[in-house]
């Protein structure tokens, strides 16, 4: 064959366009080998957690004085780790204790409506690195706030099974406003948070375990049973839906029900760090309650896939109660422990309600219940009364309507000097503490929110589906509360599950590396272009989450919204 007719061929051979971009080409080289990509993803994550860290501790001592719901939290930590339950302190004590009296609390127990968990937390800190300044009060929040960032990072790479989404996740949380400002001071809700985002962590190990423990349990007994009957499929049929508990006349055999699980660690897990959420604040319980139910539609869609005939109902009826009784009796058990110290020394606020009058003492059936949970009971039952109906008119209430949209951020703290009050060199300044989230992260997490609810629609995938859940699980219970006393900053619980959602979002919008260089390019560096923005906002907007004094114009400058004044 000549080489004319050679050239001819090739001429005509279609020859594929290149794929990937500058950065596919970057992360190639980055991670050419195991032992590359390994050093790749610990340099990622040390330095995304390091500068988390560092957006966190710098200045954490400042302000000296108790700011926002420190008042709160700080005095009764101090008094729960000293005494075992929360004290009253004087009328003056919030300006006794910033002034270094940190012992003027008196043994008066103290009406609280948020359980102890956190404010234990709070209080370790202070018995640690001495009550006497700031930098204790705070050290618990701004540790834990830390660690989630890393923690996101786990659950990025848990969940999608890729460094950079999860890099990109981990790493909005360590920049954004609202997780650094409520790492900086002491209020319950960053603690709150980690609790979660651990529960949710362990809700995935436990959906792989889930999985392996019912695939490999039918898979077994396909065989057992095609060695006895040629008619039982090795593979799995696909399952028609049904609710009935009787077989159907024309079904493929197969198991009825399949098996119940009851070495389920990680579910145990997830339930334990949920009801140490639930020890925090109350709004733990509600991803508790509803990640458990997860578990069950986890469960049922599992022995689906498996060919298990009944598989709803082999879910709910026959591992429901399993579940159950592998959840949600230990989880009571925590959240009683964390009360231990009110037990114990009977001196807490309802410790003694019965006692102080006869007739208030159960009868009949309940006669023999101990009188110390007779008053916890009474307690519990009134704390659920102050939350049912709380309502306040406050500057920063924010309707939960509202949140999605950040529309107002709750300002923690705000003190103006003149031109040489404090160091101020300009005509006014200010020191503000704002819980207010890097916007261009948290509405890029909204969009990306209901990007995903869309997709459910048309395409689901545990990926798309799992970020959906986290954030329900913690914003739609207040859509349907009847409390006006609510605020924005209360988002942080489920602020990283928008996040996951943003840098899947993000993934959508750059391709894939297969993708055409052509197209592929510009959309990565559309993104890289934003993640750069991202960046210079935090650093334009990180005084006004720290505390670090500005000029008044400076400080109106992050004003982008009427809301956030």
């Amino acid at each position: 064959m000549s080489a004319t007719s050679n050239l001819q061929r090739t001429g005509s051979r279609r020859i594929k366009p290149p794929t990937g971009s500058w950065a596919d080409d970057l992360w190639q080289r980055w991670t050419a080998t195991p032992q590359l990509q390994r050093r790749t993803e610990w340099i990622l994550v040390g330095i995304i957690t390091l500068i988390g860290a560092l957006a966190r501790f710098i200045r954490l001592g400042h302000p000296a004085n108790l700011v926002f719901d420190e008042v709160y939290y700080v005095l009764d930590g101090w008094t729960l780790a000293n005494l075992g339950y929360e004290a009253e302190w004087p009328e003056n004590g919030r300006d006794l204790f910033a002034a270094g009296d940190v012992n003027a609390y008196t043994t008066d127990p103290s009406y609280v409506v948020h359980p102890p968990l956190g404010k234990y937390l709070i209080g370790w800190g202070m018995l640690i690195f001495g009550a006497e300044n700031a930098f204790a009060w705070r050290i618990a929040v701004a540790v834990f706030g830390s660690l989630a960032v890393p923690l996101l990072y786990l659950v990025g790479k848990k969940l999608f099974g890729s460094i950079g989404l999860a890099a990109i996740a981990a790493g909005f949380l360590a920049l954004d406003g609202h997780a650094i400002a409520t790492s900086r001071i002491s209020i319950l809700d960053g603690l709150l948070m980690f609790f979660v985002l651990l529960g949710f962590l362990f809700l995935l190990y436990d959906r792989d375990d889930q999985r392996r423990q019912i695939l490999g349990w039918t898979k077994a007994w396909r065989e057992r049973e095609h060695a006895k009957d040629p008619r039982i499929p090795l593979e799995a049929p696909r399952s028609k839906w049904s609710l009935t508990i009787r077989p159907r006349a024309d079904r493929v055999p197969g198991p009825d029900w399949g098996p119940i699980l009851w070495n389920r660690p990680w579910l145990v897990a997830m339930a334990l760090s949920l009801a140490a959420a639930a020890s925090i604040k109350w709004s733990g319980a509600y991803f508790l309650a509803i990640f458990c139910v997860v578990t069950i539609g986890i469960d049922a869609a599992t022995r689906k896939e498996a060919g298990i005939t009944f598989w709803l109902s082999g879910a709910v009826l026959k591992q429901g109660w399993a579940s159950f009784l592998l959840t949600i009796p230990i989880s009571i058990v925590l959240y009683l422990v964390t009360f231990l110290g009110w037990f114990r020394t009977g001196a807490g606020y309802y410790a003694n309600w019965v006692q102080e009058e006869a007739s208030r003492a159960w009868g009949g059936m309940l006669e023999w219940v101990p009188l110390s949970f007779q008053n916890f009971w009474h307690y519990q039952s009134e704390v659920l009364k102050f939350h049912s109906g709380l309502g306040a008119d406050h500057p920063y209430a924010s309707a939960p309507v509202q949140w999605p949209f950040l529309l107002r951020p709750t300002a923690f703290s705000y003190d103006y000097y003149s031109y040489g009050e404090h160091g101020c060199a300009s005509t006014q300044c200010v020191e503000a503490i704002t819980s207010l989230s890097n916007p261009l992260f948290y509405w890029l997490g909204t969009i990306a929110i209901v990007f995903l609810i869309m997709m459910l629609f048309v395409h689901r995938r545990w990926q798309t589906v799992a970020p959906v859940i986290g954030y329900a699980a913690g914003y739609l219970p207040w859509l349907i509360t009847g409390r006006t006393a609510v605020y924005h900053f209360y988002v942080i619980a489920w602020l990283p599950f928008m996040f996951l959602a943003a840098a899947l979002a993000l993934q959508t919008l750059a391709g894939s590396p297969q993708d055409d260089r052509r197209s592929r390019t510009p959309a990565v560096t559309a993104v890289a272009i934003f993640l750069g923005l991202g960046v210079l906002v935090s650093f334009m907007f990180y005084p006004v989450w720290s505390g670090i004094q500005i000029p008044t114009w400076y400080w109106h400058l992050t004003h982008w919204l009427p809301g956030w004044e």
